[in-house]
């Protein structure tokens, strides 16, 4: 009997011991692990070039998924090319008003490998949509954005990290344990699908019957902390719009300063239900807890008032007789995002009670989006997967990652209760956080293959 069985052997016997090491399903065969990484970094060049060729697609959105659906065909993998719109599947938490949503046909990804038999499943995503390109954004930009420059170890490019190096980790991980181990036990799948713009072509993906036993959304922490991050835990996310009237004085004069006290100031009466969510936000924070959360940023949920529009500008003498409020709330995974929509209406209803005018002309609430929150826990055998699989490749213990709220790792739960975590390279400059020269750490880049590579050999076999 050689090594690997012998340490195989081992393992089924700790089931008896130690049922939560057989759950994690975590290989100890370090021979194994150590050709693993040989392999990937005998295939370094090849790696990178990979994902500079996706960069350098990136002027043509089509062009980047015929890269991808190709690469997975040279895997082996079974492939399929879906053409989706936007999903506008019902789910019980989880919405997004029509007008967030970018209604243009998309292009979907999705390759398996089949697995041999009696293993887990794994299903890794990532989008390959970036920002959309504008003059305006490209201004700043001081390398070529789809020349895939790589300069003091880092490779530039249009989307890079949001998130074309999760797309290309997927594939050379499959590709560094096809050539190491073989065929795994358990399926793994492959989606590079879009994200933006409310695509969640995730869903649409799991709707055409795609399941996994669990999933890893490949992206890099927008932390900016790279694989010292695992995220785990997302916050609950609700944005919506509150309209509150007003009434403009009865006087034909264009002037009506002096006719202030004979109309209704929609600011005046917008100031009322601001301070009822600012207070609401107070007493939310002094009773919701999440441990995480709490330990992160010293707090489990904000409220935050994000736009307020009156009037309109440099008409000083005129009435405003309306104003729209738009705002947001993040919530910890132990709230139910029905019951923080309530709380809002509740807090916006006790002000309309104590006001004769919005009593007869009640402001009107728009849901603009929401997501429920969802949480891995550390003892989660996915997470522990995970862990082991960073701590392996890069000596660091990575911690739980709680503040990126709405995180994609929610659709798999939610939509097909599929537990899911995020993990990614060291990255920064994100164009959509405002950034420029968005970059992908190459070292990091490289390493994040041998832990997707190692986790698809711990949890499948």
């Amino acid at each position: 009997m050689n090594i690997r069985s012998v340490l195989r052997s081992i393992a089924v016997i700790g089931v008896i011991l130690y049922p939560y090491q057989l759950q994690a399903g975590i290989v100890q065969d370090g021979q194994l692990e150590q050709e693993l990484f040989e392999t990937i970094d005998r295939n370094r060049e090849s790696h990178i070039e990979f994902l500079q060729s996706l960069i350098r697609a990136q002027p043509d959105g089509e062009a980047v998924q015929a890269l991808v659906a190709a690469r997975f065909e040279e895997l082996g993998l079974e492939v399929e090319t879906l053409s989706l719109l936007p999903t506008t599947l019902s789910l019980n938490l989880e919405f997004a008003a029509e007008e967030s949503i970018d209604m243009t046909e998309r292009t979907s990804v999705m390759g398996r490998l089949h697995g041999t038999g009696a293993g887990r499943s794994m299903l890794f995503f990532g989008h390959p949509d970036g920002v959309p390109v504008t003059d305006e954004l490209l201004k700043d930009w001081e390398h070529d954005p789809f020349a895939a420059e790589i300069e003091n170890g880092r490779i530039y490019g249009w989307g890079v990290a949001d998130d074309l190096a999760g797309v290309a980790i997927m594939a050379e991980a499959v590709a560094a344990v096809l050539e190491t181990v073989g065929t795994p036990r358990g399926d793994v799948l492959l989606a590079s699908t879009p994200a933006k713009r409310n695509a969640r072509g995730i869903l649409g993906l799991l709707n055409e019957g795609y399941h996994a036993d669990a999933s890893v959304y490949l992206h890099p922490a927008e932390s900016e902390k790279g694989l010292k991050d695992i995220k785990s835990i997302t916050s609950g996310m609700l944005q919506f719009r509150v309209t509150v009237k007003g009434d403009p004085p009865d006087t034909p004069e264009p002037g009506q300063t002096a006719f202030t006290h004979m109309a209704v100031n929609a600011i005046d009466k917008a100031s009322l239900v601001l301070s009822a969510l600012r207070d609401l936000g107070e007493d939310r924070a002094s009773r919701v807890f999440h441990p995480a959360l709490d330990a992160a940023v010293g707090r489990s949920t904000n409220l935050l008032t994000s736009h307020l529009s009156c009037g309109t500008a440099g008409r000083t003498t005129k009435v405003p007789t309306e104003c729209v409020i738009e705002a947001s709330t993040t919530f910890p995974p132990n709230e139910q995002m029905p019951e923080v929509q309530q709380e809002i209406l509740a807090a916006i209803d006790l002000v309309i009670q104590g006001d004769e005018w919005l009593t007869k002309n009640p402001p009107v609430v728009e849901w603009l989006f929401g997501t429920q929150g969802v949480e891995v826990p550390d003892n989660h055998p996915l997470y522990q997967t995970v862990h082991q699989a960073v701590v392996n490749v890069t000596g660091v213990e990575p911690e739980a990652n709680p503040l990126h709220s709405g995180s994609d790792i929610r659709n798999p739960k939610l939509f097909s209760d599929i537990p899911s975590v995020g993990i990614g390279p060291l990255a920064g400059d994100l164009t959509q956080a405002g950034g420029h020269d968005e970059w992908v750490d190459v070292e990091d880049y490289i390493r994040a293959i041998k832990i997707c590579a190692q986790i698809i050999v711990d949890w499948s076999n």
